[in-house]
């Protein structure tokens, strides 16, 4: 078993699904973002708002590093800018979680905690910068997966279940 990573847009569904999947496999989670937070003691909304978008990506790079060197048999979910670190290929198994703009924006729009899930996503503030982004961004999500998985219209579980198989042949 080697490491999966989960990449895609911010509030695609990254955090959902590896819960579910640690439910129904023999992996264990990690989560850049809080890998973050916890080395920074603040938030990530706080780091960008105080050092800016170069240093959090910095602070990625960092993650990136550690998770190549020193963790195995994870599942990974990734900001959703974590896609660009270098060493991405060496870290596991790519897995592009994939689904339109509109749908994810529907998806955090439905959350019981919406207002605080789009809070902390500090480059949704702007939904034409955000759309934008996620047109620069998706094509670079294919380019870069093994797998691709839809998770339009699916459950969590339901993409936990079809992440499951997918990889079996994967890792």
């Amino acid at each position: 078993m080697k490491n999966i990573v989960l990449i895609g847009f911010m509030g695609v569904g990254k955090g959902s699904i590896a819960r579910e999947f640690i439910k129904i496999s023999d992996y264990i989670a990690v989560d850049t973002d809080d890998l973050i937070e916890s080395m920074q003691n603040r938030k990530i909304k706080e780091i960008f708002e105080d050092e800016g978008e170069a240093y959090f990506r910095g602070l990625e790079k960092n993650v990136g590093m550690w998770l190549e060197n020193s963790v195995k048999n994870t599942l990974i979910s990734t900001g959703g800018g974590f896609y660009k670190v270098e060493n991405l290929k060496n870290i596991g198994t790519i897995v592009f979680l994939d689904s339109p703009f509109d749908s994810i924006l529907k998806r955090i729009k439905k959350h019981p905690n919406a207002t605080q899930k789009l809070k902390k996503r500090p480059l949704l503030k702007d939904l034409k910068k955000a759309k934008a982004l996620y047109d620069i961004r998706r094509p670079e999500y294919l380019a870069l997966a093994d797998i691709v998985i839809n998770v339009e219209k699916k459950s969590a579980s339901e993409c936990a279940e079809e992440l499951l198989n997918k990889v079996g042949s994967n890792v």
